[in-house]
Protein backbone atom coordinates (compact mmCIF):
# COMPACT_ATOMS: atom_id res chain seq x y z
CA UNK A 1 0.00 0.00 0.00
CA UNK A 2 2.76 2.41 0.91
CA UNK A 3 4.65 1.95 -2.36
CA UNK A 4 1.50 2.51 -4.42
CA UNK A 5 0.77 5.75 -2.60
CA UNK A 6 4.35 6.96 -3.02
CA UNK A 7 4.32 6.33 -6.77
CA UNK A 8 1.06 8.26 -7.05
CA UNK A 9 2.55 11.24 -5.22
CA UNK A 10 5.68 11.19 -7.37
CA UNK A 11 3.53 11.15 -10.49
CA UNK A 12 1.58 14.16 -9.27
CA UNK A 13 4.81 16.02 -8.54
CA UNK A 14 6.13 15.27 -12.03
CA UNK A 15 2.93 16.56 -13.63
CA UNK A 16 3.14 19.63 -11.44
CA UNK A 17 6.71 20.35 -12.52
CA UNK A 18 5.78 19.99 -16.20
CA UNK A 19 2.80 22.29 -15.77
CA UNK A 20 4.93 24.86 -13.98
CA UNK A 21 7.57 24.72 -16.70
CA UNK A 22 4.98 25.16 -19.45
CA UNK A 23 3.44 28.10 -17.63
CA UNK A 24 6.84 29.79 -17.26
CA UNK A 25 7.58 29.27 -20.97
CA UNK A 26 4.23 30.74 -22.00
CA UNK A 27 4.71 33.71 -19.70
CA UNK A 28 8.15 34.30 -21.21
CA UNK A 29 6.63 34.30 -24.69
CA UNK A 30 3.99 36.75 -23.44
CA UNK A 31 6.79 39.09 -22.33
CA UNK A 32 8.29 39.02 -25.82
CA UNK A 33 4.89 39.62 -27.43
CA UNK A 34 4.26 42.58 -25.10
CA UNK A 35 7.37 44.35 -26.43
CA UNK A 36 6.62 44.03 -30.15
CA UNK A 37 5.40 47.63 -30.35
CA UNK A 38 8.36 49.11 -28.48
CA UNK A 39 10.29 49.40 -25.23
CA UNK A 40 8.57 49.42 -21.87
CA UNK A 41 9.82 50.10 -18.33
CA UNK A 42 9.26 47.39 -15.74
CA UNK A 43 6.17 49.00 -14.21
CA UNK A 44 4.34 49.33 -17.53
CA UNK A 45 5.43 45.88 -18.67
CA UNK A 46 4.14 44.21 -15.52
CA UNK A 47 0.86 46.14 -15.81
CA UNK A 48 0.45 45.10 -19.45
CA UNK A 49 1.10 41.46 -18.56
CA UNK A 50 -1.04 41.64 -15.44
CA UNK A 51 1.80 40.12 -13.42
CA UNK A 52 3.57 41.32 -10.28
CA UNK A 53 6.72 43.37 -10.75
CA UNK A 54 8.85 40.67 -9.14
CA UNK A 55 7.54 37.97 -11.50
CA UNK A 56 7.91 40.25 -14.53
CA UNK A 57 11.46 41.17 -13.51
CA UNK A 58 12.38 37.51 -13.05
CA UNK A 59 11.04 36.54 -16.47
CA UNK A 60 12.54 39.54 -18.25
CA UNK A 61 15.95 39.06 -16.62
CA UNK A 62 16.08 35.46 -17.80
CA UNK A 63 15.26 36.60 -21.34
CA UNK A 64 17.94 39.30 -21.16
CA UNK A 65 20.48 36.64 -20.14
CA UNK A 66 19.58 34.70 -23.31
CA UNK A 67 19.78 37.89 -25.42
CA UNK A 68 16.11 37.58 -26.34
CA UNK A 69 15.54 40.94 -24.63
CA UNK A 70 17.72 43.99 -24.07
CA UNK A 71 17.58 46.36 -21.09
CA UNK A 72 18.50 50.05 -20.94
CA UNK A 73 18.00 51.93 -17.66
CA UNK A 74 16.17 54.93 -19.19
CA UNK A 75 14.14 52.97 -21.73
CA UNK A 76 13.36 49.69 -20.02
CA UNK A 77 13.08 46.39 -21.84
CA UNK A 78 13.07 45.88 -25.61
CA UNK A 79 13.46 43.00 -28.03
CA UNK A 80 17.00 41.62 -28.12
CA UNK A 81 19.60 40.75 -30.78
CA UNK A 82 19.02 37.00 -30.50
CA UNK A 83 15.60 37.50 -32.08
CA UNK A 84 17.30 39.02 -35.14
CA UNK A 85 19.50 35.93 -35.43
CA UNK A 86 16.51 33.62 -35.05
CA UNK A 87 14.49 35.61 -37.55
CA UNK A 88 17.28 35.50 -40.12
CA UNK A 89 17.79 31.77 -39.60
CA UNK A 90 14.05 31.08 -39.84
CA UNK A 91 13.82 33.16 -43.00
CA UNK A 92 16.64 31.24 -44.61
CA UNK A 93 15.29 27.85 -43.65
CA UNK A 94 11.69 28.57 -44.54
CA UNK A 95 12.17 29.91 -48.04
CA UNK A 96 15.38 28.09 -48.95
CA UNK A 97 13.69 24.81 -49.99
CA UNK A 98 11.23 26.71 -52.19
CA UNK A 99 14.02 28.65 -53.93
CA UNK A 100 16.23 25.60 -54.29
CA UNK A 101 13.62 23.07 -55.42
CA UNK A 102 13.69 23.83 -59.20
CA UNK A 103 17.48 23.55 -59.21
CA UNK A 104 17.38 20.28 -57.26
CA UNK A 105 14.95 18.83 -59.79
CA UNK A 106 17.08 20.04 -62.70
CA UNK A 107 20.22 18.59 -61.14
CA UNK A 108 18.57 15.23 -60.59
CA UNK A 109 17.26 15.28 -64.15
CA UNK A 110 20.63 15.93 -65.79
CA UNK A 111 22.53 13.46 -63.57
CA UNK A 112 19.88 10.74 -63.02
CA UNK A 113 21.08 10.69 -59.41
CA UNK A 114 19.63 11.56 -56.00
CA UNK A 115 19.99 15.19 -54.92
CA UNK A 116 19.92 16.50 -51.34
CA UNK A 117 19.59 19.95 -49.79
CA UNK A 118 20.81 20.45 -46.22
CA UNK A 119 21.83 22.97 -43.59
CA UNK A 120 24.16 22.96 -40.61
CA UNK A 121 22.35 21.91 -37.43
CA UNK A 122 24.79 21.96 -34.53
CA UNK A 123 27.39 19.32 -35.32
CA UNK A 124 25.25 17.61 -37.97
CA UNK A 125 23.89 18.15 -41.46
CA UNK A 126 20.10 18.40 -41.48
CA UNK A 127 18.38 17.27 -44.69
CA UNK A 128 15.71 19.76 -45.78
CA UNK A 129 14.84 18.34 -49.21
CA UNK A 130 15.51 15.38 -51.46
CA UNK A 131 14.86 14.54 -55.11
CA UNK A 132 15.22 10.85 -55.87
CA UNK A 133 17.24 9.77 -58.90
CA UNK A 134 16.11 7.58 -61.77
CA UNK A 135 18.66 4.83 -61.26
CA UNK A 136 17.82 1.56 -59.52
CA UNK A 137 19.68 2.73 -56.45
CA UNK A 138 18.17 3.24 -53.02
CA UNK A 139 19.74 6.16 -51.17
CA UNK A 140 18.29 5.60 -47.71
CA UNK A 141 18.03 9.20 -46.58
CA UNK A 142 14.91 10.98 -45.31
CA UNK A 143 13.87 14.58 -44.81
CA UNK A 144 14.58 15.76 -41.29
CA UNK A 145 17.43 13.31 -40.81
CA UNK A 146 20.68 14.52 -39.29
CA UNK A 147 23.98 13.08 -40.50
CA UNK A 148 27.56 13.57 -39.24
CA UNK A 149 29.40 16.49 -40.79
CA UNK A 150 32.73 14.71 -41.12
CA UNK A 151 31.54 11.70 -43.11
CA UNK A 152 29.12 13.33 -45.57
CA UNK A 153 29.95 15.35 -48.65
CA UNK A 154 27.08 17.73 -47.89
CA UNK A 155 28.34 18.16 -44.33
CA UNK A 156 31.87 18.97 -45.47
CA UNK A 157 30.54 21.51 -47.97
CA UNK A 158 28.70 23.26 -45.13
CA UNK A 159 31.94 23.94 -43.23
CA UNK A 160 34.33 24.82 -46.08
CA UNK A 161 34.70 28.41 -44.82
CA UNK A 162 35.47 27.45 -41.24
CA UNK A 163 38.96 27.43 -39.73
CA UNK A 164 41.14 24.34 -39.40
CA UNK A 165 40.64 24.18 -35.61
CA UNK A 166 36.88 24.21 -36.26
CA UNK A 167 37.26 21.46 -38.88
CA UNK A 168 39.15 19.41 -36.34
CA UNK A 169 36.31 19.83 -33.84
CA UNK A 170 33.86 18.41 -36.37
CA UNK A 171 36.07 15.38 -36.91
CA UNK A 172 35.52 13.36 -33.76
CA UNK A 173 34.86 9.63 -34.26
CA UNK A 174 34.61 7.95 -30.88
CA UNK A 175 37.91 6.53 -29.76
CA UNK A 176 39.90 8.26 -32.50
CA UNK A 177 43.04 9.96 -31.12
CA UNK A 178 43.43 13.62 -32.01
CA UNK A 179 46.65 12.95 -33.96
CA UNK A 180 45.41 9.81 -35.71
CA UNK A 181 46.47 9.18 -39.35
CA UNK A 182 42.78 9.11 -40.37
CA UNK A 183 42.25 12.59 -38.98
CA UNK A 184 45.36 13.86 -40.81
CA UNK A 185 44.07 12.46 -44.12
CA UNK A 186 40.65 14.02 -43.52
CA UNK A 187 42.16 17.42 -42.72
CA UNK A 188 44.31 17.32 -45.85
CA UNK A 189 41.25 16.53 -47.96
CA UNK A 190 39.36 19.41 -46.34
CA UNK A 191 42.14 21.81 -47.32
CA UNK A 192 41.78 20.69 -50.91
CA UNK A 193 37.98 20.92 -50.82
CA UNK A 194 38.11 24.44 -49.36
CA UNK A 195 40.47 25.54 -52.13
CA UNK A 196 38.27 24.13 -54.88
CA UNK A 197 34.87 25.00 -53.44
CA UNK A 198 33.30 21.54 -53.33
CA UNK A 199 33.50 18.33 -51.29
CA UNK A 200 33.28 14.57 -51.79
CA UNK A 201 31.88 11.66 -49.81
CA UNK A 202 34.08 8.70 -50.71
CA UNK A 203 31.91 5.99 -49.14
CA UNK A 204 32.63 7.49 -45.72
CA UNK A 205 29.01 7.79 -44.58
CA UNK A 206 27.46 4.76 -46.28
CA UNK A 207 29.18 1.80 -47.89
CA UNK A 208 29.07 1.83 -51.71
CA UNK A 209 27.59 5.33 -51.86
CA UNK A 210 29.52 8.37 -53.09
CA UNK A 211 28.53 11.99 -53.54
CA UNK A 212 29.66 15.39 -54.80
CA UNK A 213 28.56 18.44 -52.79
CA UNK A 214 28.84 22.23 -53.01
CA UNK A 215 27.91 25.11 -50.68
CA UNK A 216 25.07 27.60 -51.06
CA UNK A 217 25.74 31.19 -50.00
CA UNK A 218 23.45 33.96 -48.81
CA UNK A 219 23.55 37.60 -49.88
CA UNK A 220 26.36 38.28 -47.38
CA UNK A 221 28.53 35.49 -48.82
CA UNK A 222 28.22 33.16 -45.85
CA UNK A 223 27.50 29.46 -46.38
CA UNK A 224 23.88 28.82 -45.35
CA UNK A 225 23.25 25.44 -46.96
CA UNK A 226 24.67 22.86 -49.36
CA UNK A 227 23.51 20.48 -52.07
CA UNK A 228 24.84 17.08 -53.03
CA UNK A 229 24.47 14.54 -55.82
CA UNK A 230 24.61 10.97 -54.49
CA UNK A 231 24.70 7.60 -56.21
CA UNK A 232 26.07 4.08 -55.95
CA UNK A 233 29.83 3.82 -56.26
CA UNK A 234 29.46 1.93 -59.55
CA UNK A 235 28.06 5.12 -61.11
CA UNK A 236 30.52 7.38 -59.30
CA UNK A 237 34.00 6.69 -60.61
CA UNK A 238 36.72 9.18 -59.70
CA UNK A 239 36.53 10.59 -63.23
CA UNK A 240 32.75 11.11 -63.11
CA UNK A 241 32.93 12.74 -59.68
CA UNK A 242 35.45 15.22 -61.06
CA UNK A 243 33.15 15.90 -64.03
CA UNK A 244 30.19 16.46 -61.71
CA UNK A 245 31.95 19.12 -59.63
CA UNK A 246 31.20 21.81 -62.24
CA UNK A 247 27.57 20.73 -62.61
CA UNK A 248 26.97 20.67 -58.85
CA UNK A 249 28.79 23.95 -58.11
CA UNK A 250 26.92 25.67 -60.96
CA UNK A 251 23.60 24.57 -59.42
CA UNK A 252 24.70 25.66 -55.95
CA UNK A 253 25.82 29.05 -57.32
CA UNK A 254 22.50 29.46 -59.12
CA UNK A 255 20.62 28.90 -55.86
CA UNK A 256 23.00 31.32 -54.14
CA UNK A 257 22.24 33.89 -56.84
CA UNK A 258 18.53 33.48 -56.20
CA UNK A 259 19.27 34.22 -52.53
CA UNK A 260 21.01 37.46 -53.51
CA UNK A 261 24.64 36.33 -53.58
CA UNK A 262 27.00 37.78 -56.19
CA UNK A 263 30.32 35.97 -56.74
CA UNK A 264 33.50 37.99 -56.42
CA UNK A 265 35.14 38.84 -59.72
Amino acid sequence: MTSIKTEHVEGEEEVGVKASGSQTLLRGLDVIDALIDGSLPLAELSEKLELTRSTTHRLASALVDRRLLSFRPREGYSLGPKLLELGHAASQQMHLPRVARPWLEHLSSVTDDTVHLGVLDGRHALYLDKVAGRRRVNIGSRLGERHPIASTGLGKALILDKSEPEWSDFYAPEGTPFDSPARAVWMERMRGYAQKGYAFDLEENEDQVRCVAAPIRSVDGHIVAAISVSSAAQYMSDARMTELTRTVTDAANAISGDLGWTPKT
